[in-house]
């Protein structure tokens, strides 16, 4: 597993955020069973740049907490089935890994919201790594189904990992 991760922000955490974000990572990917190796690429950002990202590629002039670009369109989420991994188009042509996506997440926004829900930085960071993995993998929240889906999906890793509200 390769995580690309990125901390631009100007607001410094007192976390092991690199530690933290791999745990989540890997334990999302053990959830859903993912038969790769995997590459991500994760930035961790102020409100101002998250903000810019949110209107170029979504067009919301706004900040938020949390962006996830997928690099892969699934048939069903979840399912890494129909991946060839011979085909080359998902996949790092240097290392093999199954190239999953871009994350990226407002400091900014955890640290106000950790604070809003009376929870830890841990706590959020680690939540906003989940939510956006999930999202990598296919799985969205577009409907009341698919919102409790993803939920309990979050809820269940983190539990996992021991990392409580």
């Amino acid at each position: 597993m390769t995580i690309h991760l990125d901390y631009e922000a100007t607001k410094q955490l007192d976390i092991d955020y690199n530690a933290l974000i791999n745990r989540v990572v890997e334990g999302c990917l053990d959830y859903e069973d993912c038969p790769y190796e995997t590459e991500i690429s994760i930035l961790l950002t102020d409100d101002n740049e998250i903000r810019e990202i949110n209107r170029q590629f979504r067009g919301f002039d706004k900040p938020t907490d949390v962006l996830s670009f997928p690099a892969i369109e699934y048939k069903r989420a979840g399912d890494f089935s129909d991946l060839e991994e011979d085909s080359g188009e998902n996949f790092n042509p240097e290392t093999g890994e199954l190239i999953l996506g871009d994350i990226v997440i407002s400091v900014d926004r955890a640290i106000l919201q950790s604070e809003e829900y009376g929870h830890s930085i841990t706590r959020e960071i680690a939540f906003l790594t989940a939510h956006s993995m999930f999202h990598l993998m296919g799985y969205d929240h577009m409907s009341d189904e698919q919102r409790e889906s993803l939920e309990e999906k979050q809820k269940q890793v983190l539990d996992r990992l021991e990392i409580f509200r």
